[in-house]
């Protein structure tokens, strides 16, 4: 039997759950249908319904604000972990730019945009180590607790507090440092290799350093992927963390 006094809690919970997906890694693809979000997104509000156990919430002028705050809720505990791993991208960029693949940007079919060859090949192997250690179960986590922090019924006064908007700034400062990070080794390795050849087209004018020096920056750059592949899912698994760290220090600041 279907309960009705639990119903406009249920779409409060179905629109911070439905605008949670919009914007979190991997449930945001694209290439996922959308019926199968709609799906997802039902049947874990409905379980979350009887979990959280919400009391019973009226349909007034109340419920329309509940319902503009449970979507606020929703896209900005997505966006900032999909800030965090976005790192990843970011770091392609600054390798895609040192090997000379700058210009050959492809479609990412997640965002709908132009992305960086490597800034995609490193994300999709960090989506896939993602899923392999089921930290997605941690996203699907963080969308359930926070309603301990931001109960259903509860207003937010400090969505405009400066004190959000500067979290929000340093987790987007501290993407490119790590993105920094993890692309320093080839990036810096590379510029060593532009040295080289500087030098190799100063004391060897002859040879064509414009014909040969990108091929050889290739090599050099796929051979350090080798190299520096178990730090990077390192790296990746440090940024999980990162994640989950920024998720509930954003919602312990929306809930003060």
């Amino acid at each position: 039997m279907v309960d009705l006094v639990a119903f406009p809690a249920f779409l409060l919970i179905l629109t911070r759950v439905s605008a949670f997906f919009l914007t979190i890694p991997v449930f945001s693809n694209k290439n996922l249908p959308v019926m199968h979000k709609i799906g997802l997104s039902l049947f874990l509000s409905w379980i979350m319904l009887y979990a959280v156990d919400p009391k019973p919430i009226p349909l007034d002028g109340t419920f329309f604000l509940l319902i503009i705050k449970e979507a606020m809720v929703g896209l900005t505990i997505g966006f900032i972990a999909a800030i965090v791993f976005y790192a990843i991208q970011v770091a392609g960029g600054f390798i895609d730019l040192q090997m000379g693949f700058a210009i050959a940007n492809v479609f990412d079919p997640q965002t709908g945009i132009q992305t960086p060859l490597m800034g995609r090949y490193l994300y999709t192997f960090a989506i896939l180590l993602l899923l392999a250690t089921d930290a997605h179960h941690m996203l699907l986590d963080g969308i359930f607790y926070s309603y301990q922090f931001l109960p259903i019924d509860s207003t937010i006064s400090n969505f405009g507090d400066g004190g959000v908007m500067k979290f929000v700034l340093s987790v987007f400062s501290g993407m490119f440092l790590v993105a920094l990070q993890m692309a320093i080794p080839i990036v810096g390795t590379l510029f060593l290799a532009d040295l080289a050849l500087g030098i190799v087209a100063r004391t060897v004018p002859q040879m064509n350093i414009f014909v040969i020096g990108l091929p050889v920056k290739i090599l050099i750059a796929l051979v350090l992927f080798l190299v520096v592949m178990p730090a990077f899912f390192v790296s990746v698994q440090m940024l999980v963390d990162q994640m989950r760290d920024s998720m509930i220090n954003l919602m312990e600041l929306l809930g003060a």
